[in-house]
């Protein structure tokens, strides 16, 4: 009876911690959607207001008549979708080498590739904007384009995924005479597509949400992404008007929780079948 006891008040003990965690992670969320359909006054309240009287779904309009917002969100599609193909179009081949072929100074290039995934942005920023700016091309949306066009994550990543396909599988499409961009094409990337989708995941949030190495690589709003922005509302806006504020963050986060409701399953899927906890 007291182990039954005891079992029961675990298990209702790790309920209230699971919801306490969920609760500390999604608190901000429900804060920035709240505060984002307030009045002004609402805003400033004390005690805070936590459900607004009538909602004021005109604060996403006046968010974005602030600015060129049209401009922020088409920048930041171009610079995302632009790095997440080109990523493919080079991590693809890649992981298929390392993982199926045997070559001279394939140990020391993986490791470059693991030294290169270790080494944070804000190292190279310098010597990367010096060389934008002496090709001309700060003006311009290459600069938050080229530098992330490698990555070293998704290559390792997608690497362990690919070691994991059985080369029966590999050898049988040869045997029919499939060339190797046929076997990536047609067996590769069909049996990986929750390791890729997990990658396109983690590099569009990344991409989506950077705000330094923008801030570093641009200095127009022609060229400049939403986060940017976002954050120059407090500019235009005045810090006080957090329900303005609020409303551009939302417009920010909703395209993550969009794509992120896409490729749920397949993330779930990629570290089921990869062993990657």
């Amino acid at each position: 009876m007291r182990s039954f006891e005891w079992k029961t008040v675990s298990q209702w003990l790790g309920y209230l911690l699971k919801a306490v965690t969920l609760m500390i992670f999604i608190f901000p969320f429900l804060w920035m959607i709240s505060t984002s359909l307030q009045t002004f006054r609402e805003t400033m309240s004390f005690p805070p207001t936590w459900i607004p009287a009538t909602p004021q779904w005109g604060n996403f309009a006046e968010a974005m008549n602030a600015g060129p917002f049209l401009t922020y969100f088409r920048n930041s599609a171009v610079v995302t979708g632009s790095i997440i193909i080109l990523q493919f179009m080079i991590m693809i081949p890649a992981a298929y080498s390392f993982a199926k072929y045997k070559f001279h100074g394939k140990t020391v290039l993986f490791g470059l590739i693991l030294l290169a995934f270790m080494i944070p942005g804000q190292v190279t920023f310098i010597p990367v904007y010096l060389m934008m700016a002496d090709w001309g091309l700060v003006k311009t949306l290459l600069p938050q384009i080229i530098p992330f066009i490698s990555n070293a994550f998704g290559i390792f990543l997608l690497r362990q995924y690919f070691m994991q396909i059985p080369e029966e599988i590999i050898e049988a499409a040869r045997l029919d005479n499939a060339n190797e961009f046929k076997i990536m094409w047609r067996i590769m990337i069909p049996m990986s597509k929750p390791a890729l989708a997990t990658i396109g995941l983690f590099s569009f949030v990344s991409h989506w949400n950077d705000y330094f190495w923008p801030l570093v690589m641009t200095d127009s709003a022609a060229v400049r992404p939403l986060t940017l922005g976002i954050a120059m509302l407090r500019e235009t806006e005045g810090i006080s008007n957090w329900h303005i504020i609020m409303a551009g963050n939302v417009i920010l986060v909703v395209p993550i929780l969009l794509v992120y409701l896409f490729c749920s399953k397949h993330i779930v899927k990629a570290f089921v079948y990869s062993g990657i906890k």
